[in-house]
């Protein structure tokens, strides 16, 4: 015995799948997301290396503070500063005539040094800085910290990092 389905007659069978409008608005849609987001990812990507500049310039900073502010306050302040100097000129910033860098003695001497690439105090190039400028400036500022004008100096590192980015670093020497 066989049996045999019949389908009514006024029923249409329906395909399933996608038509070609479909098919092309999908791809429409899929490429436009695929623009928007390659872009946000390309963008990121271009920023990925800030955090690695911003960490080397923060540590270039430190090792250049670290140097200045280990030296004394003056030319005339005593070894171990006490008694503090009182015969400070800030007019005459910076260092003595013909002095080196391995020969700065204080605090001022470092006033309008500037390195391109950063140096040891030794003049050798420091490793993995390359394309990193450091300038660095030594004001009196006592009045900002509410003392004698010449008794603070106020030391400022800027480093330009490769990406064009500056970042200024700054620390106060007192005279003690």
């Amino acid at each position: 015995m066989s049996v045999s389905i019949s389908r009514p007659r006024n029923k249409k069978i329906r395909q399933k799948g996608m038509t070609l409008v479909e098919m092309v608005i999908s791809i429409v849609l899929i490429s436009i997301a695929m623009t928007a987001m390659l872009s946000a990812f390309s963008t990121s990507m271009s920023r990925s290396a800030d955090p690695l500049w911003k960490n080397k310039s923060l540590k270039l900073a430190q090792a250049y503070l670290d140097e200045i502010l280990s030296k004394k306050y003056d030319n005339d302040t005593p070894l171990g500063g006490v008694p503090a100097t009182t015969s400070i000129s800030c007019g005459s910033l910076g260092p003595e005539s013909g002095e080196i860098r391995a020969e700065f003695d204080d605090v001022d001497d470092y006033n309008s040094l500037s390195d391109n690439p950063p140096k040891l105090v030794t003049n050798n190039d420091m490793t993995g800085y390359a394309g990193y400028t450091v300038q660095v400036t030594v004001i009196c500022a006592g009045d900002d910290v509410s003392v004698s004008n010449d008794n603070a100096k106020l030391i400022t590192v800027t480093v330009t990092s490769p990406n064009n980015t500056t970042m200024p670093f700054s620390a106060y020497r007192g005279n003690f």
